[in-house]
């Protein structure tokens, strides 16, 4: 499990592609490194990773077909950057929500609005996915836990207002249009979503409602 709170903007200073698969090693500093073990879960851009193998200079991850096909991870090149954050602990603070690593989709950045010391990326989403989004509502982008600022879902797109803060520390301080993000919608929303659709659907359900 982690909580949304991007941890490092980690360098990407490793890449090997083999058939269905992506060898990728990240520059993680030692401070973030620190008693992390090999086969513990680390998110990069907020998908679920393995850590395959640790060296002075950071950790290494292999990436399979299936993730490289549902998030933005096989598009990298050595030199782009990554936010990561390892796994929780029962001591830490939740200053996010709770997020599996488990990507629901990619959305594409449609529109980057700038004003002093603010920023609005307004993201053109799947209705797979944003049918369990709502405004004010939180949700993972590049893993980070972001909230909801504005949402239309007859057109397909949701925007989210992000400080300096956040620009400074995550991915969303140099995307531009067309840049692709992994997005993870609320698994608890889902499930409420999904309880209601399936019991409206219900022809005996609706026959009680009358």
């Amino acid at each position: 499990m982690f909580t949304g709170i991007v941890q490092e903007l980690a360098p990407v200073v490793g890449l090997e592609r083999e058939t269905g698969l992506l060898r990728l090693h990240l520059g993680l500093s030692e401070a973030r490194r620190y008693g992390l073990q090999d086969g513990a879960s680390v998110a990069v851009n907020g998908t679920c990773l393995t850590v395959a193998r640790q060296d002075a200079t950071g950790i290494g991850f292999d990436v399979i077909e299936e993730t490289l096909a549902l998030t933005n991870l096989g598009g990298l090149e050595v030199g782009d950057r990554v936010n990561v954050e390892r796994s929780a602990t029962f001591a830490d603070e939740i200053g996010g929500h709770r997020v599996s690593g488990h990507v629901s989709g990619v959305a594409l950045v449609s529109e980057v609005r700038r004003t002093e010391n603010n920023r609005v990326v307004r993201l053109a989403g799947d209705d797979a996915w944003l049918r369990y989004v709502f405004h004010k509502g939180f949700v993972a982008l590049d893993g980070a836990s972001l909230t909801v600022s504005a949402l239309e879902r007859t057109e397909g797109w949701l925007e989210v207002s992000l400080i300096p803060e956040t620009l400074a520390r995550t991915t969303f301080g140099f995307r531009e249009v067309g840049d692709r993000v992994n997005v993870e919608v609320d698994s608890e929303t889902v499930a409420v979503v999904e309880t209601v659709r399936r019991v409206l659907d219900d022809p005996e359900w609706r026959q009680r409602l009358r």
